[in-house]
């Protein structure tokens, strides 16, 4: 059993738990929170045995052996190195950080203290990415992939009202282009590695954070098209386009359903089987790395994290999105 501590009780730990009940090499040891009765709060509900306001004290108390961090994005971070510097696993959320930066001392501190980074974005590790890696040669030489997630956020109409929620908070690291810009560009960095160029363009909120934008990737013979947003929606299929056909993904953020079309009208589902909760990928890549010893992930790898972080980081620079953290 591997013990896991959690950083964080909001929404997204609670479907990780629910992925995690999935996993038998998977115990739930302890949580931090910064107020005793959040704390205590998420242990009862979770039947956690040992509840921290104090992150040293978690982990030095040799209760867990990895944390699962989904604090706020500018916390990414601090908290990942705190446990790393503590000989403690770490599974962060994405974006692993708020700048490249910030990410490079990240992965130092892996290498330093000999402990697993691993940036938590499920959808490079599901059966349906696998799917679309194994059959891209399918498709002749790929020109183009285009990627589209446009979801409205409930938060955008406290936003409009006045009142400024944490999904769009510049000292949060927040933003449309980190918070989900992130399950566009981190697919095509894992299948076509490092662009030459980055052109991007978006609507700036007066907040300072990103509402919306659109993103051109160039390659040497193709180029990666992204549409991300929190204060529209869309339901356009995410595609990559080679010459000889289609890969067609029904969501680049959660890929299911695959189909490959080829250029004579021929269709071919590709979908492969897939649990329910589907952060259980994430959670499995990472124990099973913990297990073999391993101390970075061949898909999800330091570079990828690495270079999608540069990625958004230019994107920042040419849309005027500075956070705090920028400017330590």
């Amino acid at each position: 059993m591997i013990r896991f501590g959690l950083i964080g009780t909001n929404w997204i730990t609670e479907r990780f738990l629910a992925a995690a009940k999935l996993h038998e090499q998977f115990s739930l040891t302890a949580v931090y929170s910064r107020t005793e009765e959040t704390a205590a709060a998420f242990a009862d509900k979770h039947q956690i045995p040992h509840r921290f306001t104090n992150l040293d004290a978690m982990f030095a108390s040799g209760e867990i052996d990895a944390v699962y961090i989904a604090s706020p994005n500018s916390f990414h971070a601090p908290h990942a190195m705190t446990a790393m510097n503590h000989g403690v696993h770490v599974l962060c959320e994405k974006p692993a950080a708020s700048n490249a930066r910030e990410l490079r001392e990240m992965i130092d501190t892996a290498n330093r203290t000999g402990t697993l980074l691993m940036e938590a974005v499920k959808s490079t590790l599901m059966p349906g990415f696998g799917a679309i890696r194994d059959n891209l040669e399918r498709i002749g030489p790929v020109r183009r992939y285009f990627a589209s997630f446009c979801q409205y956020s409930s938060r955008y109409d406290a936003y409009k009202s006045g009142e400024v929620l944490n999904a769009f908070k510049p000292e949060l690291s927040n933003g449309s282009l980190m918070d989900i810009g992130i399950y566009c560009i981190y697919p095509a960095v894992a299948l076509f590695g490092r662009p030459r160029t980055v052109k991007a363009d978006g609507y700036k909120l007066t907040t300072g954070v990103d509402g919306e934008g659109s993103i051109i990737l160039g390659y040497d013979s193709m180029d990666a098209v992204m549409m991300h947003s929190k204060i529209t929606s869309s339901t356009l299929p995410n595609e990559i386009h080679g010459e000889d056909g289609n890969l067609i993904i029904n969501k680049i953020s959660e890929p299911i359903r695959i189909e490959l079309q080829t250029r004579d009208g021929r269709v071919e589902d590709l979908t492969r089987p897939t649990v329910e909760h589907t952060m259980y990928y994430e959670l499995d890549e990472f124990i099973r790395l913990l297990k073999e010893g391993k101390r970075e992930s061949a898909v999800n790898t330091h570079e990828a994290s690495l270079i999608t972080m540069e990625i958004m980081d230019e994107a920042r620079r040419q849309l005027g999105i500075v956070y705090p953290a920028d400017n330590v």
